[in-house]
Order: structure tokens, then sequence, then C-alpha cells
């Protein structure tokens, strides 16, 4: 039985230099590349309304907050992912490309994307030790999921109406507010 193409591995380093300069953006685990699809309104408008309380409170805590365009890097995966919205809070976190330390991911689900955000993507988050919390927003439901660290487990937290409580910047947004427009 003949063997399959093997894709070529392509080095971490390879990959941030090739991404400076692709015109599309790429996700990389473990030394394959992935491109990353385009978004629908829905799902821009869901991410500028969680962005825009995002910013605020994460700047009242000294911090900053991203979105679409800066990846995260998970050590332990090897990899490198774009979340829909990343706050890091760690004073040595200066990549100009790179969030090494976030303190918040959050991920908006689409068709295309929900399985790997759901199983690849959040398990590799929680084995970054600076993250306190991954959000998880449905694009066609009103429905929040919140993993928050608890010591060394992370609990399950789901909103399907009222206020969603983002306890690492000290943050509560109005459901009706992420789903606004």
């Amino acid at each position: 039985m003949p063997n399959a193409p093997r894709k070529p591995w392509i080095s971490p380093e390879d990959y941030l230099s090739m991404e400076r300069v692709a015109e599309v953006r790429h996700e990389y685990v473990d030394g394959e590349i992935f491109a990353m699809v385009g978004a629908s309104r829905r799902h821009a408008g869901i991410v500028g309304n969680v962005f825009v309380a995002l910013r605020q409170a994460a700047r009242g805590r000294g911090c900053s907050a991203y979105a679409n365009d800066v990846k995260v890097r998970v050590e332990a995966a090897n990899a490198y992912y774009y979340p829909d919205l990343v706050v890091t809070c760690h004073p040595g976190d200066d990549d100009p490309y790179v969030v090494q330390a976030p303190s918040l991911v959050v991920e908006v689900l689409s068709d295309s994307t929900e399985a790997v955000d759901r199983r690849e993507k959040r398990v590799n988050y929680q084995t970054i030790p600076s993250l306190r919390e991954i959000v998880l927003v449905a694009q066609n439901e009103r429905r929040i999921e919140i993993y928050r660290r608890d010591g060394a487990h992370w609990m399950a937290d789901i909103v399907t109406e009222g206020m969603v409580m983002l306890e690492s910047l000290g943050l509560s947004v109005p459901l009706e507010a992420v789903y606004e427009d």
C-alpha cells in the first residue's frame, strides 16, 4: 500500500516570518499551517460589540485588548492561534504580533470553526498558565460559555440571559449588548 504524501513541516520561526507578509492569515499547529476563512457580518458585529466592552475594562486595569489580528502562542501545543479577541495584562508581553501571556480569550463560534474552537483550541488554550477565562460566543443563538480557571481546574458557566460576568476584568456585560444589532 503506498504511503500518503506527507506535508512539509514548518518551523515556528519560518511560520512567523511568512505570516508577517502573508495576504491571508494562517494558524499554526505543530508544523502545519491552516488558512483562516473570512467572517460573516454577524460574526464581525458580535466581535465588535464585545471588543468595545473589553477594551475599556482592560485599559482600566492596565491591560491591553486586541481583536482578530494578533496571535496567541500556545507553547504546550506548539501552536499559534488567532482568537477573535484576546486580553493580556502581563507587562512583559511586548511582542508586536504575538500575545504570550493572555488572561482572557474570546472565540465567536461559526459553523465552519465551532468544532475546532470547542475541542482543539479550548483544550490547548487551557494549557496557558496565565489564562484565566476562555469565552465561546454562539452566533446562531444567544448563548455564551465561559470557562474559568479555578486553581488547577476549569469550571464552565453558561449564560443565556442577563449579564455576562468576566471575572478576569471585573466586567459585567448585558447579554443584549453582545448581540446588539
